[in-house]
């Protein structure tokens, strides 16, 4: 059996899945307004820069504590009511396609990502994918959050569970493929036979042109099939949502570059 392997934020997703979130959070209550102002900002270095394994350390000890004590039944049922405007509007059409093809070949779609089940799941759902790889969080007796991860789907351990995916399934990473933009995915894309670089930070990019990989470039376009009616609508708000995030985050990022 053969395999594609996809990274989610800014492989499939132009951005972050947690950020895409954050108004759907914020409108619950669970987030406060200073949480929307520092995650833009980190989402800012995060597409200029990437996220290297400190920034990621930082931010995944951010989440954790803003997170604690949330139900995480209540935060499943917010994502899937919240996943078509959160979602659709950041999907890169050319990830779709892929999966598209790379299913008429048939060869068996993963999801792999840092981001929690939670999230995950149920993009990978509406994306159709065969399977999912996430990072998942413990939880308490009353099925709230408690502050610590189980499993963490990152850097050397993304590529540790799709070897044991490959394991279980039967499946021949040799004969696979896979797709991430950050040098922080290096050891998943080592394990298959066709790793491709998306959008690749400048450390991927050096080193798949080094190796001689292929380079792709995704771009996001307004999907034609929502450009009436209510599709129209859910794109101002979207439009009105990332102007507030990129002011927010144009601010945080000023106030940071000024900070000892």
């Amino acid at each position: 059996m053969e395999a594609a392997f996809f990274d989610l934020d800014k492989t499939v997703l132009a951005r972050s899945s947690m950020m895409a979130f954050a108004p759907t959070l914020f409108r619950a209550g669970l987030l406060r307004r200073r949480n929307l102002l520092q995650g833009a900002a980190s989402q800012l270095v995060y597409l200029r820069w990437g996220a290297g394994p400190r920034r990621v350390a930082r931010m995944q000890k951010s989440v954790l504590s803003v997170t604690c004590g949330w139900d995480q039944a209540e935060v499943r049922r917010l994502v899937g009511a919240g996943m078509h405007d959160a979602v659709d509007p950041i999907t890169y059409v050319e990830a779709v396609t892929l999966i598209a093809e790379h299913r008429a070949a048939g060869r068996r779609i993963v999801l792999v990502s840092a981001a929690p089940e939670e999230l995950v799941e149920p993009i990978g759902a509406r994306l159709g994918v065969d399977t999912v790889i996430a990072s998942r969080a413990a939880l308490d007796e009353t099925g709230r959050y408690s502050g610590r991860l189980e499993r963490y789907a990152y850097g050397p351990a993304k590529a540790e569970l799709v070897e044991d995916l490959a394991r279980r399934e039967g499946i021949d990473l040799q004969r696979s493929w896979a797709y991430s933009d950050s040098i922080t995915d290096l050891p998943m894309l080592e394990t298959v036979g066709h790793p491709v670089a998306v959008n690749p930070d400048r450390a991927l990019r050096r080193v798949a042109l080094l190796r001689g990989w292929e380079v792709a470039r995704f771009e996001l376009r307004p999907d034609p099939g929502t450009a009436t009616g209510a599709g129209r609508r859910r794109a101002r708000r979207h439009g009105s949502a990332a102007m507030v995030a990129t002011s927010a985050a144009v601010l945080s990022a000023w106030w940071l570059r000024r900070r000892p």
